[in-house]
């Protein structure tokens, strides 16, 4: 039953990015990119944050 579920989300999802496709045309590609760009920059900023945490823990731990 689960993979029912899963199949019905994904479902409406495409729906979804296909209505989305068709009422935004040709400025479609462009709000993908943005969109895809920003989730990217938040996803490497969040990296780069972590390890500079995990860098500054074993600097810490070195010189105790």
């Amino acid at each position: 039953m689960k993979t029912f579920w899963m199949f019905l989300v994904y479902l409406l999802i495409a729906l979804l990015v296909i209505v989305l496709g068709i009422i935004l045309g040709d400025i479609g590609p462009w709000y993908f990119a943005w969109l895809v760009g920003t989730v990217m920059i938040v996803l490497i900023s969040a990296a780069g944050g972590a390890l500079l945490d995990t860098q500054e823990e074993e600097q810490e731990s070195s010189r105790a």
